[in-house]
């Protein structure tokens, strides 16, 4: 795990509250590899610490639910990747709180982690995996994601891979464009060669089960 340089005193991303915007698609996603436009990229303020930056990662929404895009490049090792240990795998972790409550230490029904793999699922380990898993310390849990919720295609490019995963919005307990626009967010891009790369703040945190770390992802119609 990487963590911010020994000559910092004060952690720089723990002074700021980051909101990005997540821009509406017309077109409805048909299950094929895409790469959302650059006005869909979510910056990684990480690197503000001096956290590694090696992976893009984009996300779009519409009625049918969010989608992300992500290429990583820069490895020299194939990815590890394994079903029957997710966490422990390389690949994209996201989080999502449908009511962008910022005040919160421990995860409330409205929280969701989601995980997507580039392989690691089916014979041989070479099939693309997507999996909701539980937030540690959670006061509740959402619901299951249906059968179909998730959604992902993956391929290996030159020095890396690229992905595009969907989660749908039947997925998302309490998700609502209209009443609630603003959604708290986070993610990790998980890598054991490169790292992790995270929206603000790095693994010595414990952002992954306190929503009150998490940003927000600001839905823009377009």
């Amino acid at each position: 795990m990487s963590s911010a340089p020994e000559s910092q005193l004060v952690e720089p991303t723990m002074l700021f509250r980051f909101s990005v915007p997540c821009r509406q698609q017309q077109s409805a996603w048909n299950g094929d590899l895409i790469t959302l436009p650059d006005d869909h990229a979510i910056h990684s303020f990480g690197e503000m610490s001096g956290r590694p930056v090696f992976a893009d990662l984009r996300a779009g929404w519409s009625e049918a639910g969010l989608i992300f895009t992500l290429t990583v490049t820069g490895k020299q090792q194939s990815c590890w990747c394994r079903e029957q240990k997710i966490e422990d795998s390389d690949g994209l972790r996201i989080w999502i709180n449908t009511r962008d409550t910022q005040s919160i230490h421990r995860a409330s029904r409205f929280c969701h982690q989601f995980v997507f793999l580039p392989s690691g699922g089916g014979g041989g380990n070479l099939e693309a995996v997507a999996a909701q898993l539980p937030i540690g310390r959670a006061k509740e849990q959402p619901r299951p994601v249906p059968h179909g919720g998730l959604s992902i295609v993956a391929t290996e490019i030159s020095g890396g891979y690229q992905l595009t995963a969907m989660v749908r919005a039947e997925s998302l307990t309490g998700f609502d464009h209209q009443e609630h626009p603003r959604l708290g967010f986070s993610y990790a891009v998980v890598d054991r060669e490169l790292g992790w790369q995270t929206f603000s703040l790095g693994p010595e945190y414990p952002f992954m089960s306190d929503p009150s770390l998490w940003g927000t992802l600001q839905l823009v119609e377009s």
